[in-house]
């Protein structure tokens, strides 16, 4: 992990973290002759058992930093996929349409970060897990998502399954 990542996660903490759960570096690619980096994280939801999201984004380098200057900041480019990787536990979960953030971190020194909010589609019956980056001015159009249709699962609600 750079030092510039080390910087950004130690500022995202700082900031006041109120990603509920943590992630684990499961890959890191290397994309050029210059250090920059995709790193592959598995983060899983911490009101959802048996789900797992694999997040990516981009590691600027040191070089690419002095290069192209805007120094405290990686891209907002970012990629997810959730699947069952085991059984199906659901706890208290937000229903609303707004859902509830169940991860982020940061992007920059310290306004910048890389959300994970999770929705449930009462309708379709199906977990919705959207990252996108979030910044204080010109928020980023840039956004990917994934779905867990819960459809003849065999799905454990702690609370009672949604009426």
């Amino acid at each position: 992990m750079s030092t510039f990542r080390n910087v950004f996660l130690a500022a995202a903490f700082l900031a006041g973290s109120a990603g509920a759960t943590s992630a684990e570096v499961v890959g890191k690619v290397g994309v050029d002759w210059i250090g920059n980096d995709i790193i592959v994280e598995a983060v899983s939801d911490p009101e959802v058992k048996g789900i797992t999201c694999h997040v990516t984004y981009f590691d600027r380098s040191l070089i690419d930093r002095f290069k192209n200057g805007n120094w405290f900041e990686d891209p907002s480019n970012n990629s997810i996929a959730c699947r069952q990787t085991g059984p199906i536990e659901i706890g208290n979960i937000d229903l609303s349409k707004d859902g509830s953030e169940v991860f982020r971190q940061g992007m920059s020194l310290i306004w910048k970060v890389l959300a994970v909010n999770r929705i449930y589609d009462k309708a379709n019956n199906t977990l919705i897990y959207l990252a996108h980056s979030r910044q204080v001015t010109d928020g980023s159009a840039k956004m990917s998502i994934s779905t867990i249709p819960l459809y003849g699962q065999d799905v454990v609600w702690k609370n009672g399954k949604p009426q």
